[in-house]
């Protein structure tokens, strides 16, 4: 696997935003612990993309999340519910063979500009 490739974080389609796959790299590296772990930093580096492009979590209109397996659901939901709250975007979630660099959670958005 190519450990460098070339990485756009968002493109612009009209007035939505298609924000790349986002997996618990913190400096580079996956933080340790498990998939709750990984999911907190994640969601963190989906915000740090969200604000870097003038978005809210409240523009988030759909998100793809990826899971090595489905028994970290529980943990993941309990993180993801605590950024996106009581009015969550639509989204869908899938367990994957493998995600990149050894990650258990990846996820991407489609956000929409106001």
């Amino acid at each position: 696997m190519n450990s460098s490739p070339l990485f756009r974080p968002t493109v612009d389609a009209g007035d939505l935003v298609a924000i790349s796959g986002q997996i618990g790299l913190l400096d580079g590296r996956l933080v340790d612990g498990g998939a709750a772990e990984q999911t907190e930093q994640a969601l963190a580096n989906l915000l740090s993309v969200l604000d870097a492009s003038g978005l809210t979590t409240f523009d988030v209109v759909k998100v793809n999340i990826y899971l090595t397996t489905m028994g970290d659901y529980t943990a993941f939901n309990e993180r993801y519910n605590a950024v996106f709250g009581t009015e969550p975007p639509a989204r869908t979630c899938v367990a994957v063979h493998e995600l990149p660099f050894g990650a258990l959670v990846e996820l991407e958005a489609w956000a929409r500009r106001r």
